[in-house]
């Protein structure tokens, strides 16, 4: 009797799942399609990140549309670059990355470097304000008037950041980060995709925008 119950559990759930991919489709199309040119190469992508969505541990994700933007971000990345050697013949960039699409801890410990790896390519490419912009954009679907708010930018400016930033997505310039940054970043992601504590992502993105605050100038300093 648990066996039956266990099986009609797991049909439940992935109804479910189903469900809410269906309703995010047209949006992760969008993202790959944007990141790639190609309408084939984002189904390819698109599937892919259902095949990902089917094997993950979907009761511990509180903003499917968050993880599930993310992942399509990571893979379209992934292809972008590995088209580019392969067009360029060259070596040692960014090679495409097997694919395991298994149930189990292994396919748990891949999709969440999947996550820490797209995070860290947009640390890389893009700029605070660029990135700040575009995961509120594209990940949490913010209106632009409420990114705007929150980086203390026009709706105009956040517009052209978000397009910029994907631009810069697939070109292969890469700067230099901060390990402390990329761990900060990645932690709070998680704790807005998974909990929905999307006020200290805000915060976040608000202070990492401002920068730094200036130093304090001692009296009689020269």
């Amino acid at each position: 009797m648990s066996t039956l119950l266990d099986v009609q559990d797991q049909a439940d759930s992935l109804d479910r799942a189903a469900a809410a991919f269906l309703e995010l489709r047209p949006r992760l199309f969008g993202i790959a399609y944007r990141m790639l040119g190609s309408p084939a190469e984002a189904e390819d992508i698109v599937q892919e990140t259902w095949l990902r969505w089917q094997n993950s541990e979907r009761s511990a994700v509180a903003n499917p549309a968050a993880f599930l933007a993310l992942i399509t971000t990571r893979l379209s990345i992934n292809a972008a670059q590995s088209a580019r050697v392969r067009r360029e013949t060259t070596v040692g960039r960014w090679p495409a990355e097997p694919v395991d699409t298994g149930d189990g801890p292994a396919a748990g410990a891949e999709r969440g470097e999947a996550v820490e790896s797209a995070l860290l390519l947009l640390l890389e490419k893009l700029t605070p304000a660029q990135r700040a912009a575009y995961i509120l954009r594209e990940a949490f679907v913010y209106p632009y008037e409420q990114i705007a708010e929150i980086i203390q930018l026009t709706p105009a400016n956040v517009r052209q950041l978000v397009s910029r930033a994907r631009k810069h997505l697939s070109v292969p310039r890469r700067e230099p980060i901060d390990i402390g940054e990329h761990r900060r970043l990645l932690t709070t992601f998680l704790d807005a995709a998974q909990r929905g504590n999307v006020t200290a992502l805000e915060d976040f993105f608000a202070a990492d925008v401002a920068g730094p605050p200036e130093p304090a100038v001692l009296k009689g300093a020269a």
